[in-house]
């Protein structure tokens, strides 16, 4: 018991976060630091540098620009580069402030989330990892197969289903994903579960199914279970870059997304997606995957991810 206490303790969690941000923290923070100790003025080539590294870090255009536009200004009262560092790390608090937050839990049960996203973001793994941080803090959790136009993702569903230690509702595939919710809502309601997780079809391709699709699946939940779904969470692969915002924005045109689960955030040197997802889409990032493990899921905290992302690492 205590091994488990230890191995989700604060200071855990945080290491957790600062080791999975390691390529970001080289690419970005390094990258900055090292151009804020080498310039011995605040010129036009030090504004590009900064600029490129910003982008490159997939901080986006819109966002770089805003960024630069508002150290200008801090720059007529500064003299040297290196004291630009804690303005910018100011300025990004600014941007991710309030752009976190929990996963709502209704007083009613069941509380239904609908997970959206494009086949290949990790969705599945990330919807097994949601079960399992819900399940080790105590709540009922039931999943709900209703991506029912891949035989694949009805297997993966099951066979992390398994893993985690919760049940499944899926039909066969071709299935009517609706009828899916329907018999989901109706086992949760009656098993008492607190969490009903439901994973839906990503396929962008066919923009025009999928918007009537999702629709299906939200008169189905809401007409069982009042004010359903209660949250719908965008899984974002982090590793994609400016995809991501487009995969983003084209989900936001078809549900009312409440919250951002960024997936594979650990395996790319571009994190900044994190400050231009906050700036440009007004979403708060309620979750971030740091692994392949379970365990490998935080709640996403502002404040902690500029720590973990400034904070010298370790030494060995």
């Amino acid at each position: 018991m205590l091994d488990k206490l230890n191995k989700f303790s604060p200071k855990n969690l945080f290491t957790q976060l600062k080791e999975g941000l390691n390529k970001t923290r080289e690419h970005l923070v390094g990258r900055m630091k090292n151009l804020f100790s080498l310039f011995k003025k605040i010129d036009d080539q030090f504004w590009e540098e900064l600029e490129e590294i910003l982008i490159s870090a997939d901080v986006g255009v819109t966002t770089t620009e805003k960024i630069i536009e508002g150290l200008k200004e801090k720059a007529k009262r500064i003299k040297e580069p290196s004291e630009l560092m804690e303005a910018l790390k100011g300025d990004l608090a600014t941007i991710l402030q309030g752009k976190g937050g929990a996963l709502i839990e209704c007083a009613e049960k069941p509380t239904v989330v609908l997970v959206v996203g494009v086949n290949g973001t990790g969705k599945t793994t990330s919807i097994a990892k949601l079960a399992h941080k819900l399940k080790s803090e105590g709540r009922k959790v039931l999943l709900a197969a209703a991506d029912t136009f891949r035989a694949a993702a009805i297997d993966q569903l099951q066979i992390w289903a398994g893993r985690v230690g919760v049940d499944l509702i899926k039909h066969k595939e071709g299935a009517d994903p609706a009828a899916v919710c329907y018999d989901a809502l109706s086992a949760a309601k009656a098993r008492d579960v607190d969490y009903l997780i439901i994973d839906t079809a990503g396929r962008l391709h066919s923009k025009s199914n999928l918007m009537e699709e999702l629709r299906k699946v939200k008169r189905v939940t809401s007409r069982e279970v009042p004010g359903a779904p209660h949250e719908t969470l965008l899984v974002l692969d982090a590793t994609a870059g400016q995809n991501a915002f487009l995969q983003a924005r084209t989900f936001m045109e078809m549900s009312d997304v409440t919250g951002i689960f960024l997936a594979k955030l650990d395996g790319t040197a571009k994190g900044g997606i994190v400050i231009g997802i906050a700036d440009e889409l007004e979403i708060p990032v309620k979750f971030i995957g740091l692994g392949e493990r379970l365990e490998d899921i935080r709640e996403f905290s502002p404040q902690d991810f500029l720590e973990a992302l400034f904070e010298a690492p370790e030494k060995s």
